[in-house]
């Protein structure tokens, strides 16, 4: 029986690898991926089955976990955005090596248009890099079948499987027909061939040509997948290949039927044995693709060059941001001229019509404090540079304390401070969140200890992962003890509370750390602003006799 349900993208997969049979999820908060972890988390069945649900320390390490679950034989998934999978690149890759036992999805969100991130990296060519079958739903629905398809997929060819998501589907809602009950969990097995899984140079090379071998299989299977569609059409002027959400936006455009043939495409690696139909069929070909012109790059080397087609790369399709279908019919217009254009010719971007409102910190967040005692000191030197994270904190770049000076990756504050330092810039202060230090920020403050590197370490606590909701941090009441655990000279390790009525202190905590020919870390402590206040409702309203 089926039971009809009002989902986000990444609610309807989670739900959809529950009713699969998932018996562990892992992942590190990132959006637009949170929401699959966090919908885990509160599900009644999983917390009645005792789904393994808690984050992990990074990406990594949550993606070798879920690789372990599924060595043993049970069904798992590991989430995160596009620029996690870097993070877990190494593993990632790897496990196309050792392939999987229990079926595993590696769920990642990408962000075109950058609503929070650094990059628009598209994960599509990390599947292919790794010889790892995708999957890219084009709707809330087909987010919550490919879980169960997906599993199936694994289990079939032995290999993870990514499950690519992006912002627009992640966090948009549509009705979801969802089973009423799930399958129960695998059992404990273990693989037959334990070869594979120790990647020694002499299992490698066997595996490897095994792989490539498999991988023509899966080749195959994309072509007759439910989720690679070809779709007749009248006009054989025009051939379209469109993938994941992007379909809908020509289905918008068209809500009678495209009058141009179709190939949706949803599952990776290409249909090529569909394409070449409709290259055959059709004078001129369109990609329309959300994120980088994946698709695009690779036609572009197999139709023959005679053959013209239209896209990104050619300026057709706008390079940046995401798709909508307003953007979709200025592209088609530029084709086919004769169509409609009377909405195009309404199409305004949204800079033209709205005030710009940049993101600030929280009134009452620490970061302030953090940032305003830093402020007051460094303004006494000439050539003092600070070295930011990723985090709520990285706000600290715009105003009104335009604090910091580089922003690159998760750990990357401490690092780039110590190279700095070693060029010569002092003071070389680096400022990074609880969080994320735990995430990636310990090897870079080891390397400072081992060098007792000349810089400052700030370490702003606000005890949870904020930017992303208010996530458990790994590191909540061990900074210290992990700090001194790496070796940092307890002389030099100092707590603080980040308060207003404690900014004089702070001013002379950050010059005299400064001053220190060596490394100093101090731990600016703070809860989030947002988590007290959920908090405090959970304890209900103070009372007085």
């Amino acid at each position: 029986m089926k039971i009809k349900k009002l989902l986000l993208g990444d609610e309807a997969f989670a739900l959809g690898a529950i009713n699969a049979g998932l018996s562990g999820a892992y992942g590190y908060p990132g959006t637009p991926s949170t929401e699959i972890m966090e919908f885990i988390q509160a599900n009644p069945t999983a917390k009645e089955r005792g789904i393994h649900s808690h984050w992990s320390s990074n990406e990594k390490t949550a993606y070798e976990e879920a690789l372990g679950m599924s060595y043993a034989g049970k069904r798992s998934i590991v989430t995160m955005k596009h620029v996690g999978l870097n993070a877990s690149a190494d593993a990632f890759v790897n496990s196309g090596m050792t392939g999987a036992n229990g079926g595993m999805l590696v769920a990642v969100a990408d962000d075109p248009s950058m609503h929070s991130s650094q990059n628009e990296q598209d994960s599509r060519f990390y599947g292919e890099f790794a010889f790892i079958p995708v999957l890219e739903p084009t709707n809330q629905q087909e987010a919550y079948d490919m879980a169960d398809y997906g599993f199936k997929l694994s289990e079939k060819f032995e290999i993870p499987v990514m499950v690519r998501f992006v912002t627009r589907l992640s966090h948009s809602r549509a009705t979801v027909e969802a089973d009423m009950e799930a399958k129960a969990e695998n059992e404990i097995h273990f693989p037959n061939d334990g070869r594979r899984w120790v990647l020694m140079p002499g299992n490698s090379r066997v595996r490897y040509k095994e792989l490539i071998k498999i991988y023509e299989k899966i080749e195959k299977e994309s072509d007759e997948s439910p989720y690679n569609v070809y779709t007749p059409g009248k006009d054989h002027s025009l051939g379209i290949i469109v993938s994941g959400i992007a379909s809908n936006y020509i289905n918008e455009l068209f809500p009678d039927g495209c009058p141009y043939p179709t190939v949706k495409v949803s599952q990776y690696p290409l249909p090529l044995g569909l394409i070449k139909r409709l290259s055959n069929e059709c004078k001129e070909l369109l990609i329309v693709e959300e994120g980088q012109p994946f698709i695009e790059k690779k036609l572009r080397g197999l139709i023959e060059s005679t053959k013209k087609i239209y896209g990104k790369l050619d300026g057709t399709l706008i390079r940046t941001g995401e798709l909508n279908p307003d953007r979709v019919m200025e592209c088609l217009i530029k084709i086919k001229p004769e169509l409609d254009a009377i909405k195009a010719g309404e199409i305004r971007e949204a800079c033209d019509i709205t005030v710009a409102r940049p993101p600030s910190l929280c009134k009452g967040c620490g970061h302030r404090d953090v940032y305003q005692a830093l402020n007051d000191v460094l303004g006494g030197y000439k050539d003092a540079r600070v070295f930011g994270d990723i985090g709520c904190y990285t706000l600290g770049y715009l105003a009104p304390f335009k604090a910091l000076h580089t922003v690159l990756d998760m750990g990357a504050s401490i690092t780039m401070a110590k190279g700095a330092s070693e060029a010569g810039v002092h003071p070389a202060v680096a400022v990074i969140g609880d969080s994320t230090f735990t995430h990636s920020g310990l090897s870079g403050l080891l390397d400072a200890v081992n060098e007792d590197s000349n810089i400052l370490v700030i370490i702003s606590d606000n005890l949870t992962t904020g930017m992303t909701g208010g996530q458990d941090s790994q590191g909540t009441g061990k900074i210290e003890e992990i700090c001194l655990g790496l070796g940092v000279n307890a002389d030099h390790l100092h707590t603080i509370d980040s308060l207003p009525k404690n900014h004089n202190e702070m001013v002379s905590l950050f010059k005299q750390a400064i001053e220190h020919k060596g490394l100093s870390v101090v731990v600016s402590r703070r809860e989030c602003i947002q988590t007290a206040r959920r908090h405090g409702a959970h304890r209900g309203p103070k009372t007085t006799a």
